[in-house]
Order: C-alpha cells, then structure tokens, then sequence
C-alpha cells in the first residue's frame, strides 16, 4: 500500500483508480465514497492500524461508465495505470496518466453529443479587478476577459463552464460570490464544481509567458492582449490545469481570442430560464427552443448551433451573413439540393473533438476510422457547394475550410485497418502492409496453425499414435498431449511438461523452439503496432490546425442547413435589422407553442383541432411600452415571451416565425415572469420578483427589451400597485426600454395618459354560457374591460360553491359606489412640502452665532429658550 499512499497523497481531494490487473482499485475514503456513488461493493484489502482497509473496484473494460457516473455528479478522477512489466521483484511501476475532471473532458462516452465541457480560471486582482480565462478543450481556443466582483456572475451565466478554478487567497466575499454565482448558473440543467489551485499558478507574468508559449508567439500584442495582467494570471493557471489533467502538453490550444462586455447580447440566467431556451421550467430539455431548432445531423454541428442561440452578438455582421447564407438553402429552387447535402452529413463522426483526442495522444482506433469516413464527406461537400450559384461570402468560407489536405485521407487509409479492434493493446489496429516488420511478425503469430497441424501429422506417423494431439493454452503455451494408454510408444526426446488424469502433456526440442518464436512474434507484434499507431497519431499533429479548421467548418455548415431546414419547413421569414431603436413584427408566432399545437392537432381525434393565433408587434420611439391587461390562460405571457424569442431568433442570425420582422438595436433581453421561490437563498417570492426587478431597473438601457410579467402581485394590493406603477413610470421615463408590461392592476390603464410613450393592449376574451369564457389570444388596441379571474377558476376545477360565492362577492364590489373613495393619481410627481414658519424657539436658535457666545451669554440664552419652550406649551 506504500505505493498507493504515495500517489495519494498527490491527489488528496480527487478519486484515485489504481489499475490492479483487470481492475481499477480504490482504498480507504475513496472507496467508501466511490461505493456510495458509483452503487459498488464496499469491500476489504489488509489491515492498518488493526482495522481492515476499505476497498472497491471497477473493471478496466467498464470504466468509461463509472467515470460518467462520477464526473456528472461533479467528481474528478485520477487515472493510475501500470506504467512497467510485471516481473515479480516488487510492484510493478505505477503512475498517473491522466485526471478526468468535469471541466476537461473530450470523451463522447463521459460527455453528450449536444454538450461543450468548458472550465473557466478566474483570479481576484487588486483594485476591484477580476481576471477571467477559460477554455473548451475540444475547441482549442483560449478566451481571457476582465471585469469587476459584482459581473463575475455574468460572465459565469455567459460562458457556462462545468467547473471554475480559483485560488485558496480569494476573500471570503468573492468565495461567496464565486459559490453564489456557481450555484445559480447550476440551475439551467448542468453542475457546475469549485476547484481550488495552488496560488503560484495565478501569477501575470508566468502567465502572460505560459500564453507566448502556447501561441508560439514573442508577445500578446496581435490578439490586444498584451494589459490584460490579471486575465493573464488566471490563464496561467488555466493552461496549467489543463496540462496536468491531460497528463501532456496541449499541442492544438493555439487560438486565442479576447472577450469584451459589450460584445454579446445580455441574456442574464432569468430571461434564459423564462424563455426556456435549452431547458423547459421543470428542468427538461424539450419541448425548448433549442430542441425545435436542432435538427443538426452531427453533435459539432447542435454544439454551434447552441452556442450561437445562447451568445448572439450586438454587432449584425455576422447574423445577417448567417440569414443570407439561410436565404440560399431555403430558397425553393435550392431546398431540394441542399437537402440532398444535409442527407450527405449523416453518419459524420464529432470531428472536433476526435481532433482534440488525436492532439492529447487519446484517440482510439474506430475514431480515427470514423474521422477518415468524414473527411471523405467534407470533401464531397466542398465539391457540391463549388456548383451552388451566387454563394455568399459565408459559404465560400465555409467551402474552403472543408478541404483537408490529401495526405491526411491518405495516411488514415493506409495506416489504419478499416474494422479494428476497440482499443489498440488488443492488437488488429494497424492496417496489413503499412510496416513490413509487422507484417513479418503477424506472418509468424498466424501460421501457427499450419505449422502445428503439419508438426501433429509428422508426430502421429513418426510414433504411431493415431491420437496424438499438438495443442496450445495461455497458461502452458504449446505442447504435445498423449493419453495414458499410449505412454509406452512416447519417444526418448519426449519431456514430459503436466500430467492430467486421462493423459500426459510434452515437448520438443522443436516445438520448444517454435512456442519461443510465435511467443515472442505476439508480443512483438503488439509493441510494434502500439509504436506504429503513436506514430500515426504524431502524424497527423502536422495537421491540427487543417483538421480543426474543417471541423468548425463542418458544424457551422450543418448549423445553417439545420436553421434552413426549419425556415423552409416552419414557413419562417427572414428579418431584417435598423438603424434605430425598435421592433416591428407582423403577424409573430411564438415558434415553440406553435409547434406543440400542431403535434397535438395531429394526434387528436377527427373535428378537433387548434390554430395558434399569430400577433402583431409594434414598438419604437414613440410607442415603447405597451401596457398589457387580460385574463389569466388569455396569452398575456406567451406574447410577450414570443416577442423576445422573435427577437432573439433574429440576433442570432435565423429566420423568425412572423410573416415579416424588422429590428432595432438590442443590447439585452430582460424578463420578470412568473411566481417562484428560491428557498436554498432564504428568498420568498416576492423577494425574488423585487431582485428580478431590481436588476433590470440598474441594467435596462433604451436598446433593451424589458418583459415585466405581472409585477407587485407578491404583496398586499396597495403596496403592489404602487410598486408596479412606480417600476413603470422608471422604465418609461428613466431607463426608456422597449417594454411589454402585463398586469392585472387596471388602474395601471391610466398610465398611458400621461406618459406619451405608453399604449394600453389587451388579450381580447368572451363570455361564453357553456365554459364561461372563450379566450381569443388576440392582441387588441386598449384596456381589457374585466379580468375574468371567477371564470378562469371555473376552469381550473374550482368547487361550483366556491366559484358562485366569489360571483357574489365580485358583484357586490363592483356595485360600490365608485364615488365612495378617490381616485389616487398614481403617476403624478410626488408633492413639495409647504412652506412652514418657524417657530419662535426655530427662529431664536437661528439668529444664535455659537462660536462668539460667552459663557455667561450662553446661560442667560439657555433661560429664554426655556421660557420660549413653556409658552409655545402653554398655546
């Protein structure tokens, strides 16, 4: 176990998997703790200190599923293999070869197709700085940024990594911050782990050297790199990390891009958990936005296709390059040609991340078989886009960076067995005639037969013995097997080898001879075609950046045919973007609703049958909040959800589900929707509304687009009224957001008379004799007449007592005298305070100089401000 301990003791808070022949082992803790989650046996090894010694273990061959096991309930692994032969003097020489760690992961066995495995370094810098690095291994690209404490949670909403590393120096303010911010972001879907590196990693200088290095570069200054002192820090410790956790140096990070505030479009961890953009409100992946547009065939291409939906840019560039590019895909006369090249994209392997296993030296032998079959597609692909007419630049790109060179097709087919075995230690990965040596080995290990069939017919005629056998075992390897009744015709140069109770086992000079040879070509053969496929993958290092451009490339393009694929089959539009600050929709529809619609339209018996009622959309300038009243179950909150999806669909470079959309600047997407707690915060609900509220009223600009779903309902009415109103008149008059703000507060109606910018709309709905109400979800020109809350709870299966009661009470309330009590103007400018004279005593103290009275002056004043004080008590 000293071994063992010593190998620990470098890992004190990771799982340790100590390879024990056909197994990996874990003692002590690890054991304990690896049982508990991984649902092994618990078992025991020895004794320390008199105690038995807890241990568990998995097989070697099944380990890739215990590992995702451990890495999704955020565990890190470290993998100890046998690293020297088994001679039986000592133990055999053991080492870490490599630490599984949620953040750095390139296995598609731990990590799903749809998934991108990011850690991110941040570094708490002086003067109210914070450095940020992050990288996803399967991409190579290294991205730095800086901000202040109060955004790290921003940034760790924005880029999403499965694991942050951070130094034991932080304060404990920013640890909380850091544990608070983690813990939010945990709730889209995916875990997020806190992992704590030695402070010596987060140093600028070594850091800023460690990024030269890494780019092959002499400064930062080509990527304006060059002052960013605590990002450098924070990557120093990042490649650092990633280093050790791949057990190599990291040969295909050779990319790095710098990351600004105000690059991307605001989407804080609210507006994407409202809008349920990759995970439904319970926490599901479908039915959301991503899942209706993901019909990507390969997993690179949902990863780029998700990354642009969750980071769309500010600048239009790039998106109306991407609708340009959908333009030609979906235009009828091309649809049915790049169909025809979205059918050729299936069965493409993940690319990119085999590109990042060959570079870490982890690439297994089908991968890379499956990497030939898809540069054979890309070529195929580039091929087809040469034909289509009038390409765009992004197209023409796209066609380019397709093209890998020859030599590395080439090399995979001729190095490379086309159906070898799972893993290279089991031998048949090599392809035959790529290396004469091991052919000539392989020659020998497969003739064996021939020559023990040809040796057992020379022994029988020589001996006599119609039944001698020639056989072979692991164990014993070669020999010749005689029964007891034919022992007296054995030859003298027979050695006896194991005696059995039914016959006898020997050998020969020459088959001892042979046994040597064969054994010996085995072993060979399988440490040469180890050496041949390390070489291979050395190889075709010399083409990372060739293969890593072709991949993106490949996703990119299976991200705008899936995007196209939709337009062309959802009936979408392309939008278009302004100058000015605005959004203008006809006839929008919210893509996901509309969708489930349509599915339960098909299923449901013959007659029955729903529409989804599309709406228009009109916000600018002069019209940039619409104050939205109507009945619950009326569509308030899926129109104004559909606007921001519209939106969103728009920016990030797709068409839109709308019969025609143009759109202003965005800068952020804001929402306050719906009633939830967050109890692990001690947050009520009306706790969180107000943070909600009082994060877009800090953040909202006029390029922003502001959801507020039924403000102030978590309070007493008349505080609620107040807030709402109060939180309306600031959007509208202070923060100037295109706001769509729904409530059931009707004397919020009045808002718009005296404020300019707003409009009253309303989900128009109807009495109805059967049901009690018919809804229309048709949006309408000013306020709603009622709020048909008595109906609605007919609905939702409220006793017919109970509902008949509350008709009763709603009656007599409404019948109340409307001028029993006044109108409170809610909208008007708080009043000055009147002017009040001074009394005597105010007055005196006024007139008083302090610093110029005697002490004898002081005492007679001290006796008229009390007689002043007894005759203002006397009135």
């Amino acid at each position: 176990m000293a071994q063992y301990l010593s190998i620990k003791a470098a890992y004190p808070n990771t799982l340790v998997f100590y390879r024990m022949g056909d197994f990996y082992e874990l003692f002590y803790e690890d054991a304990e703790r690896a049982a508990e989650l991984m649902g092994v046996t618990l078992t025991a090894r020895g004794q320390s200190a008199g105690k038995p010694i807890p241990m568990a273990g998995v097989p070697f061959h099944a380990v890739d599923s215990y590992l995702a096991k451990l890495v999704k309930l955020g565990e890190s692994v470290a993998i100890c293999e046998q690293l020297g032969e088994v001679t039986g003097k000592g133990p055999v020489q053991r080492g870490v070869v490599r630490i599984v760690t949620p953040g750095t992961l390139t296995d598609s066995e731990l990590l799903g197709d749809k998934a991108e495995a990011r850690v991110l370094a941040v570094h708490q810098g002086p003067r109210n700085q914070v450095g940020l690095a992050w990288l996803a291994m399967t991409q190579g690209i290294v991205v730095l940024a800086e901000c202040t404490p109060d955004a790290v949670g921003q940034w760790i909403n924005r880029v999403a990594p499965q694991e942050v590393i951070h130094s034991p120096d932080v304060t404990p303010a920013f640890e909380s911050l850091l544990t608070e911010a983690t813990n939010a972001s945990g709730m889209t879907g995916s875990r997020v782990v806190l992992t704590l590196r030695p402070s010596a990693h987060f140093d600028g200088a070594l850091g800023a050297r460690k990024l030269q290095d890494q780019l092959q570069s002499i400064n930062l200054n080509a990527w304006h790199a060059q002052d960013l002192t605590h990002a450098h820090a924070a990557a120093g410790a990042l490649l650092e990390y990633a280093r050790q956790t791949q057990g190599r140096e990291l040969v295909h990070v050779r990319e790095l891009q710098v990351a600004a505030d105000n690059e991307l479009i605001n989407l804080p961890l609210s507006t994407r958990r409202n809008l349920e953009l990759t995970h439904t409100l319970r926490g599901e992946t479908e039915p959301t936005l991503f899942s209706l547009l993901d019909t990507c065939q390969t997993g690179m291409g949902s990863r780029q296709l998700r990354e642009w939906l969750l980071a769309p840019k500010r600048d239009r560039a790039d998106a109306q390059a991407r609708i340009d590019t959908i333009g030609i895909m979906a235009n009828a006369s091309e649809a049915a040609y790049f169909q025809t090249l979205r059918n050729a994209m299936k069965g493409a392997s993940d690319a990119q991340r085999i590109t990042a296993r060959i570079a870490l030296a982890q690439a297994k032998p089908r991968e890379l078989v499956a990497l030939a079959r898809t540069l054979e597609k890309a070529t195929e692909l580039s091929l087809a886009l040469q034909n289509v007419r009038a390409p765009t630049a992004l197209l023409e790109g796209l066609t380019h960076d397709l093209q890998v060179p020859p030599e590395v097709s080439d090399l995979l087919g001729r190095s490379i067995h086309p159906e070898p075995n799972a893993m290279v230690r089991d031998g048949g990965v090599i392809a035959d005639g790529w290396d004469a040596e091991l052919d000539e080995l392989r020659h020998i290990a497969t003739n064996c037969d021939d020559f023990l069939l040809a040796l057992e017919a020379r022994e029988r005629e020589r001996t006599g013995i119609a039944n001698l056998k020639v056989q072979y075992n692991r164990v014993h390897g070669f020999f010749i097997e005689i029964t007891q009744g034919q022992l007296d015709r054995v030859p003298d140069d027979y050695r006896r080898r194991q005696t059995l109770k039914n016959a006898e086992r020997f050998t020969t000079t020459e088959l001892k001879a042979f046994e040597d040879k064969a054994l010996s070509a085995q072993e060979r053969a399988l440490a040469r075609e180890k050496w041949l496929y390390d070489s291979v993958l050395s190889q075709l290092n010399n083409w990372l950046p060739a293969l890593q451009k072709m991949s993106r490339a490949f996703a990119a393009l299976d991200a705008l045919a899936a995007l196209a694929e939709r337009a062309h089959t959802l009936h979408w539009v392309a939008p278009t973007f302004a100058a000015e600050p605005g959004i203008d929709i006809s006839a929008g529809r919210h893509p996901v609703v509309e969708a489930r619609l349509q599915s339960a339209t098909a299923t449901a018996s013959a007659g029955r049958s729903a529409t989804f009622i599309p709406n228009d959309t009109h916000l600018h300038s002069k019209r940039r909040m619409q104050i939205i009243t109507g009945p619950n179950m009326g569509g308030k909150s899926t129109y104004m959800r559909q606007v921001a999806v519209i939106v969103l669909l728009a920016s990030m470079g797709s068409y839109v589900p709308a019969n025609a959309c143009r759109i202003g600047p965005i800068d952020a997407i804001h929402t306050r929707i719906g009633a939830a707690d967050d109890l692990a915060n001690a947050q009520s609900t009306f706790m969180l509304e107000m943070t909600e509220a009082a994060q877009i009223l800090h953040a909202a600009t006029e390029q922003s687009l502001v959801l507020m779903d039924e403000i102030g309902r978590g309070t007493s009415t008349y505080d609620g009224l107040a807030l709402a109103a109060a939180i309306a008149t600031n959007l509208h008059d202070k923060r100037k957001a295109l706001t769509l703000f729904a409530t059931h507060y009707f004397e919020l109606t009045q808002f718009p008379a005296d404020h300019h910018a707003a409009q009253n709309v309303h989900v128009s709905a109807i009495e109805s004799g059967k049901s009690g109400i018919a809804f229309l979800h048709q949006i309408e020109a000013g306020p709603a007449s009622r709020s048909f809350g008595v109906q609605v709870a007919r609905l939702a299966g409220v006793p017919s007592t109970v509902v008949q009661q509350a008709k009763q009470t709603l009656h007599a309330l409404e019948s109340k005298d409307a001028d029993a009590q006044s109108q409170v103007d809610l909208f008007a400018a708080p009043q000055a305070l009147p002017d009040v004279e001074p009394s005597p005593l105010e007055a005196l103290l006024q007139q008083i100089d302090a610093d110029a009275l005697s002490p004898r002056e002081a005492l007679d004043l001290v006796y008229r401000m009390k007689q002043l004080q007894v005759r203002n008590s006397g009135n």
